[in-house]
């Protein structure tokens, strides 16, 4: 098909959207490895896990053979307020980085919570909803996931209950309230509200924070209250999930136009976006049907895939979760207060953790003065501010490109836009004032976080 045939921006229709989300470990051969119980180290059974997650999302998160789960005609309604969303070419990106590599994004931050959080957080939120809950608890980041879940809890008459890693929630006040003004209940963590937090700030004090510290207080705080359970925005299988929409949608985007990349890439932090975007696609090479060159793009200063162990770990700080077979830097490893808060977790999604050791992608680590500086010349370009969590795989899209323009490839790169920057004005702020620093943590920094990995037998 001719180039110019393809427009700025693709868009489905209501009636392409998928009406299915795309279980890839259905297609894996090696099945990311089960949620085990600290104290006994066998694997959690559903009526374990009852206790935390809903009855429905537990069944999610257990099934590694069902291909395809239906999408409920009530989530699939509400989607539609934001979706479907654009696929575009960068075509002045393109001529600014004067290469001749096709660059293409898919773009998740056109809804309020600014973000491809939503996609999941509706889902939770409906099935907490359909078993009579009277609310949930969670942790957020950088805020865009918490943001995503208290819209959600709003149309859907849920109490939404969210603890804020600490340094987002000075960072990002505006983020904050928004939560707060769709009626969400908002909590610096670690805090002194719970047993775990108290502990946490003990051990640690004047700490920064992590999404390991919130989600022990946001578990702690589901298991206490009568008609809670804890839902999440990352790392396990029901997220990812949900969040194939984002992969799904680009897949059928590509073929209307005849349009096969060679690279997709995505930044990341639990996973989430890049499971849900990479997730159709995997299933191709999986399959035999196709090959791609997929790359995670995660921080330096939060390593977990090109630094981090593949062991059994703690999901979270306080050491009251399952544990976890996923790339770690250690659930006692906090990370340095950098301003990308959605991707300081010390672990991977356990499905982009076995993905990543079975050799099917690859990862690549950026430090955050070159993460902005990618940022702000592709705002420039493309007239949208990015999220510093996204700008990850907006600054390895551009290094791809660039080699390109060096060694006269013409490869087509496909990336993830996760979301907008809006709320991070801080952020941008400390680059263009030169306060931006990069932090990369020492050997002697890691360890540090691996000595708290828990020890048995068979995960040394």
């Amino acid at each position: 098909m001719e180039e110019k045939k393809i427009p700025y921006k693709i868009y489905l229709s209501e009636d392409e959207m998928p009406k299915a989300w795309y279980n890839v470990r259905a297609d894996m051969t090696n099945k990311p490895a089960p949620l085990l119980n600290p104290a006994t180290h066998q694997p959690m059974t559903a009526q374990k896990l009852g206790a935390v997650f809903c009855d429905e999302l537990i069944q999610q998160e257990l099934d590694d053979t069902t291909p395809y789960f239906p999408i409920p005609e009530e989530i699939r309604n509400f989607y539609k307020m934001y979706r479907p969303s654009p696929l575009v070419r960068a075509y002045c990106l393109e001529e600014k980085l004067k290469t001749p590599a096709k660059i293409y994004y898919k773009f998740e931050g056109n809804n309020t919570s600014g973000s491809h959080k939503l996609n999941s957080a509706i889902a939770q939120a409906y099935y907490a909803k359909n078993q009579g809950l009277k609310g949930v608890t969670t942790e957020t980041g950088a805020g865009q996931w918490g943001t995503a879940l208290s819209m959600a809890c709003a149309y859907l008459g849920l109490d939404c209950r969210v603890y804020m890693v600490k340094c987002s929630y000075e960072q990002k006040p505006f983020r904050r309230e928004v939560m707060r003004t769709y009626g969400a209940q908002v909590t610096p963590s670690p805090s002194n509200t719970t047993e775990v937090g108290r502990k946490i700030l003990e051990q640690f004090p004047g700490t920064s924070g992590s999404l390991g510290c919130a989600i022990s207080e946001a578990v702690e705080a589901a298991t206490s209250m009568e008609g809670y359970r804890y839902v999440l925005g990352s790392v396990l299988n029901q997220v990812l999930l949900h969040q194939t929409v984002i992969g799904l949608d680009t897949q059928t985007a590509l073929k209307k136009y005849g349009i096969k990349p060679d690279v997709i890439l995505g930044c990341a932090g639990g996973g989430s976006n890049l499971g849900g975007l990479i997730s159709p696609f995997v299933g191709e090479k999986l399959r035999g049907e196709a090959d791609y060159q997929i790359i995670a793009v995660e921080p330096a200063s939060c390593p977990s895939l090109t630094r981090g162990v593949f062991r059994y770990d703690f999901c979270d700080t306080g050491a009251i979760c399952p544990l976890a077979k996923m790339y770690t830097l250690g659930n006692g490893f906090i990370p340095s207060a950098s301003h990308a808060g959605g991707l300081r977790y010390h672990g991977m999604s356990p499905v982009v953790s076995q993905l990543y050791h079975d050799g099917l992608m690859e990862a690549r680590s950026v430090e955050q003065t070159s993460v902005f500086a990618a940022a702000e010349e592709f705002a420039r370009c493309e007239g949208i501010l990015p999220a510093p969590e996204s700008s990850h795989a907006i600054r390895v899209a551009m290094d791809e490109a660039i080699r390109c323009r060096e060694t006269g490839e013409e490869k087509t790169i496909l990336f993830g836009l996760t979301g907008t920057g809006y709320f991070d004005m801080v952020a941008y702020g400390k680059y263009n004032d030169g306060d931006m620093s990069d932090y990369i943590p020492t050997d002697a920094d890691l360890q540090r976080g691996f000595d708290s990995i828990p020890k048995f037998p068979g995960n040394e």
